[in-house]
């Protein structure tokens, strides 16, 4: 187990492009998770309803109801 895990860590050490590549995924990342979340996709719940009690009635609701 130690040597795949310090095979790994060389294999970081030694990357110049593959870094820069990894940055820009960990950007892309964090805007599709965090940022699109926060404008694009409210709290549907929260925003409606005051209690949990509420939130779960609705979301039982929802589920249960057949089509």
């Amino acid at each position: 187990m130690k040597k795949i895990v310090q095979f790994y860590i060389d294999g970081f050490k030694e990357m110049t492009l593959g870094r820069t590549l990894w940055v820009i995924i960990l950007i892309k990342f964090f805007i599709l998770f965090f940022v699109l979340k926060l404008f694009f996709f409210p709290n549907y719940l929260k925003k409606n309803f005051n209690t949990d009690k509420e939130r779960s009635a609705n979301v039982i609701e929802n589920f249960t109801k057949s089509k």
